[in-house]
């Protein structure tokens, strides 16, 4: 699909008789005149339309049908990605059902699988407050999705940009008593390729048995 310019060119003459002492006075007698108000071309000067393509572009399909998001996984780097807007996109982004969350004062959404935890997700990122405090983790894939009017949409560009920077690094957890301590996963131990991890390949790998807060 492509779409084109078309320019529109309308006709209008008018011939009118004036004296004069010449040609190029005539045409300026003439000219002064049209500028002042004095000769009006209306449809009844009509004389034809034509239609010429001055641009022609290839659609980039996306707007109504798609957003610009971002994909956070557990143990990778987030993924600017296009997806559906639908809520079967959605869903097969993160894997099952969804929720979503809104921990941030900027106009973004967090939308990941609602059920994460109980199904065995890998823990992926640590929610903080103000203070520093985690007060919630992330079990498997989120999308993070711009706020529009009446539903989830693109992420701008700026916003693309912060939220990549704040999920940046991957996280490892691990129980310190009552509490858990989320650590930044080692450069050299971030999965390039969306492939299986073994048990002992990342240090502190999540218990089966889900120890989250």
């Amino acid at each position: 699909m492509k779409e084109y310019d078309v320019k529109i060119t309308e006709t209008l003459e008018k011939t009118v008789t004036v004296q004069a002492e010449s040609h190029d006075a005539a045409e300026e007698q003439v000219r002064a005149a049209y500028y002042n108000s004095e000769y009006i071309l209306d449809s009844e000067n009509f004389t034809g339309v034509e239609f010429g393509t001055t641009e022609e572009r290839e659609v980039q399909k996306e707007q109504a049908d798609t957003m610009n998001v971002l994909l956070v996984k557990p143990f990778m780097y987030p993924q600017a990605v296009q997806i559906g807007c639908e809520l079967e996109d959605l869903q097969k982004a993160v894997g099952g059902d969804i929720e979503a969350t809104y921990p941030f004062n900027e106009p973004v959404a967090l939308v990941m699988h609602d059920e994460g935890k109980l199904v065995g997700k890998d823990l992926n990122r640590a929610l903080r407050d103000d203070d520093g405090d985690i007060y919630d983790i992330i079990a498997g894939d989120f999308l993070v999705v711009g706020l529009g009017e009446d539903d989830f949409c693109s992420l701008s560009p700026e916003l693309m940009k912060q939220f990549e920077e704040h999920f940046h690094q991957p996280e490892t957890f691990v129980r310190m008593g009552r509490s858990i301590m989320a650590l930044p996963l080692p450069d050299d131990m971030v999965r390039k390729e969306d492939t299986p991890v073994k048990a002992d390949s990342v240090p502190h790998k999540n218990n089966p048995d889900r120890d989250v807060l």
